[in-house]
């Protein structure tokens, strides 16, 4: 009967459903940094955009696109051949290669470029070798490139970033059947022609989509160019913002990260809708991988070690190399990072998982426009760089926390100073907002598979809401959970900018970039070895879900 009445009552009286007003909620906290960044670069205090036009920001611009564009043609060749080679042909090693080519997503491209540097420096084991070997006292007797130069960033980049593009390329290569490959086989197409005319154009989309994810990190990167001291818009935001103290010229420098943003994903979309493929469910023979011998083996096995060993053995033995000083593990500041990273990272990754529950369950169960036209805007925060969203969180929470200054000093007669500004919380609510896509795409995926009939039995049965999301859907989609949560916990481990930007104490992330920064790269190889196991459980968990 309540049912009825609220049937007949007008649209603007009716009682806003809780679930509703839980996914407004949601979007809210995900767009206020973004509308608070374009709000502050078009209203700024002093308005530097014309100097920043004529001096700086073409150059920021210029790092920026060479960067995108080299990482963007490294990661499609590597992941796009590698996968390719794993999925079409059998060759030594192939079983266990599939799955190292994940590796290098668990070490920070950060991290890669300090163990590069480390290797290929002056007083590292390559150039003491050569002089050793060679005879030579100084470096004024050879000729050794320079490491640290946009290239070397490159480099780095592809290496950490190539997985994002073979664990697509593979699922579609994957999926596609095999009675395509078979037909152009007996057309007299070779395994080059097999591959450009058939294979490519099938996995064009998934391509395409891991390209976008792999420029949208690399906009995103701060650790990696700052130490190669390459200017791109991210350290742009930076240098204006600390050290130049102008909010407005860095907002400014946020908005146009956020424009090239807006173009990959539009670019992204409009690809895979204008490109599409289906296969028919009957009669679909999957791929048989070509067993190959001779010197096309050794080629095959070759180009699927050298992303491995370059991208994950070459950092992890640096790493290691430096990381069995027992003093530094036992260092306080150590031990505080690690607290810090667990606390911070830990209640991120829960607050986003059971926000994505709530909000994935809440459209599925109120049946009403707005929730479902606000979820998919609640995924733009991954795609918003970190030092942009760490521009958007802080800005607002200062004014909030200079009003509450205000008013306490004005009740009390003592000035508390910024209470919120720097605190756990302020990083939380930023990790929560840059991986809730993560968050929402599991748990979308996984409710997905509930069978309707379950929670409609529960319903029947007398469950509320909240009871059937507690006694049925909960428990079926527990492993699933847990992936997310490990996901987002990975994430914000790794989390570089926004960490550096919002909090005042170490975490593993800043502890490795402010003593690699000085040069200590034994210093920092504790706190990366941390991050790179904690990036190796992701892997392995990657890995399981995709067999």
């Amino acid at each position: 009967m309540p049912d009825q009445i609220a049937q007949q009552l007008p649209r603007r009286w009716r009682r806003p459903n809780p679930w509703s007003l839980g996914a407004a909620v949601i979007a809210a906290l995900v767009l206020l940094p973004v509308v608070a960044v374009i709000w502050f670069a078009l209203t700024p205090t002093e308005n530097i955009w014309p100097h920043l036009r004529a001096t700086t920001l073409p150059r920021y611009l210029k790092n920026t696109g060479v960067l995108m564009a080299g990482v963007g043609l490294a990661t499609a060749v590597i992941g796009t051949v590698t996968a390719w080679l794993v999925v079409m042909y059998r060759f030594p090693g192939r079983r266990w290669l599939q799955w190292a080519l994940l590796t290098p997503l668990a070490i920070p491209s950060y991290v890669g470029a300090y163990a590069l540097v480390d290797f290929l420096e002056y007083a590292g084991p390559v150039q003491t070798m050569l002089r050793e070997v060679f005879g030579w006292s100084s470096a004024r007797d050879y000729w050794f490139p320079q490491i640290r130069t946009r290239g070397a960033a490159t480099f780095v980049m592809s290496l950490a970033l190539f997985p994002y593009v073979y664990i697509l390329a593979r699922a579609a290569f994957r999926e596609q059947s095999g009675a395509g490959y078979e037909v152009a086989r007996a057309l007299g197409a070779g395994p080059l022609a097999r591959f450009w005319r058939v294979g490519l154009p099938l996995a064009r989309p998934a391509i395409v989509a891991g390209v976008a994810v792999v420029l949208m990190e690399t906009v995103n990167d701060f650790g990696t160019v700052d130490f190669f001291a390459v200017q791109t818009l991210t350290t742009g935001i930076f240098s204006v913002w600390r050290q130049g103290g102008n909010l407005g010229g860095a907002a400014q420098i946020a908005c146009v990260v956020l424009s090239l943003i807006v173009i990959l994903v539009t670019l992204e979309k409009i690809s895979r809708r204008k490109i599409r493929f289906a296969a028919g469910a009957r009669n679909q023979r999957p791929v048989h991988p070509t067993q190959l011998w001779g010197w096309r083996a050794r080629v095959a096995t070759t180009l699927c070690v050298l992303p491995v060993l370059l991208g994950f053995v070459l950092p992890l033995t640096v790493i290691l190399s430096h990381a069995f000083d027992a003093a530094e593990w036992a260092a306080p500041g150590l031990i505080s990072a690690i607290f810090w990273t667990l606390l911070v990272c830990g209640a991120a990754a829960v607050i986003t998982v059971l926000g994505g529950v709530f909000m994935v369950y809440g459209v599925r169960l109120s049946g009403q426009r707005l929730p479902a036209l606000l979820m998919p805007v609640t995924a733009l925060g991954y795609a918003v760089p970190g030092a942009v969203l760490a521009l958007g969180v802080l800005v607002p929470l200062v004014w909030v926390d200079n009003r509450l200054a205000d008013a306490i000093l004005a009740i009390t007669g003592d000035d508390p100073g910024l209470l919120l500004t720097g605190s756990a919380g302020v990083l939380v609510l930023a990790y929560v907002v840059r991986f809730f896509a993560i968050a929402q795409g599991t748990a979308d995926a996984a409710l997905g598979r509930v069978s309707p009939s379950l929670p409609m039995a529960a319903r029947s049965l007398g469950r509320t809401a909240g009871g059937t999301l507690r006694a049925v859907h909960l428990p079926l989609v527990r492993a699933s959970v847990g992936s997310a949560l490990l996901l987002v916990f990975v994430d914000a481990v790794k989390e570089l900018p926004a960490t550096l930007m919002l909090f005042h104490k170490d975490t593993l992330a800043t502890r490795v970039h402010a003593k690699a920064s000085l040069e200590n790269i034994a210093e920092a190889a504790p706190a990366a070895l941390v991050i790179s196991l904690v990036g190796l459980a992701a892997v392995a968990l990657l890995a399981r879900a995709n067999r």
